[in-house]
């Protein structure tokens, strides 16, 4: 049989033609597999319309779940969960074109929103504390004692009633003084104008560290973020030479009583840690909070127990602060106060990590 070479073209793939009769059957396999996989997925479409979401839920939960679909702003509808983005802003838009929700079915005609997609919604809105808690006790196997240095008695730890969390950049120092219980009671930043600038001259850092510290409340333990660049990287060398100074002073300063009875007070928590149990690690790198702090903002209004409380009067200040200005990046804030909410969940979650 002759042999006939070139290219086969289908779409965006592109396949080096073989000998006629292997050609096709190779072409042949990967339609029929395709078919399968298409016949199989269409199945379990057909499966999921013939059980309608309302049939999945009693008349009081269906009038609860609307009852915060039809009236919700876009603000409220981020805070429950799979709906941030698009997905608040697509429901609102056929709210308004539609009129109010009157089943859990019509949630399948807003764009966005598939059958899974829908009844997580619903699940949320119905129960979301219970699903939270579930969530971080199966998902987050960790050991806040492996993260914490030096080493320090656990019982010490449990028995604070507040700590101060404690976050430095290059330009910034951002301190979270959050209780047990995971209440705010304080929570600013403070710019550092003389911060990587020129050389490092031990007096102008310990003037600017040392007024930052003034501010900073009394606690039971400070907490400092330990960042995780490598000193093997020379071309870091001079912001990894400044956090360490940052982080020695801060040490110094807030360690008051260390000479009278040798107790530390003072600790490092690694920055990786509170990345990987928010889910916030991509590879070595950890990627912005930010969201993730808006988030426990409006929780603290929408739900009657939210994860994490704050002060009142300074709700509309905070959320001023991380949304005032789009070029300025408070990094340092926010991950101050998820150290913090990390620290004490993984520290009271200890009997069933």
């Amino acid at each position: 049989m002759k042999r006939l070479y070139g290219l086969l073209r289908t779409g965006r793939r592109c396949f080096l033609q073989v000998p006629v009769g292997s050609s096709r059957l190779l072409w042949c396999y990967k339609k029929s597999t395709s078919a399968t996989q298409d016949s199989a997925s269409a199945a379990e479409n057909l499966k999921q319309a013939t059980c309608e979401i309302n049939d999945l839920y009693s008349s009081e939960q269906k009038s609860a779940v609307l009852q915060l679909l039809n009236s919700a702003s876009e603000e409220e509808l981020s805070a429950v969960k799979l709906m941030r983005g698009r997905r608040s802003v697509n429901l609102i838009a056929y709210r308004d074109k539609h009129g109010p929700f009157q089943d859990l079915q019509s949630l399948l005609e807003v764009p966005l929103f598939q059958y899974k997609t829908a009844i997580q919604v619903c699940n949320f809105i119905l129960n979301p504390l219970a699903k939270e808690k579930k969530e971080r006790k199966t998902n987050n196997p960790m050991s806040v004692m492996k993260y914490i240095k030096p080493e320090i008695e656990r019982e010490r730890l449990e028995t604070a009633n507040s700590i101060v969390s404690i976050v430095f950049g290059t330009r910034k120092i951002a301190w979270a003084h959050v209780n047990r219980h995971l209440a705010v009671q304080d929570w600013q930043q403070e710019e550092c104008a003389v911060f990587m600038k020129g050389t490092y001259i031990p007096a102008m850092y310990y003037e600017e560290i040392s007024s930052v510290v003034s501010k900073i409340p009394e606690a039971d333990f400070y907490i400092l973020e330990k960042s995780g660049l490598s000193v093997s990287n020379a071309n870091l060398f001079p912001v990894t030479l400044h956090l360490r100074t940052v982080e020695a002073m801060l040490y110094a300063l807030l360690h008051k009583t260390f000479a009278q009875d040798g107790q530390h007070k003072v600790l490092s928590m690694a920055r990786s840690a509170v990345g990987k149990y928010f889910d916030l690690m991509v590879g070595d790198a950890r990627t912005s909070g930010i969201d993730l702090v808006k988030q426990f903002l409006s929780e603290s209004v929408t739900q009657a127990e939210p994860r994490v409380s704050f002060p009142r009067d300074k709700l509309v200040y905070y959320r001023s602060v991380l949304s005032s200005n789009k070029q300025r990046r408070d990094e340092e804030l926010c991950d101050s106060l998820l150290q913090a909410v990390a620290f004490y969940e993984l520290l009271l979650l200890k009997d069933t990590a």
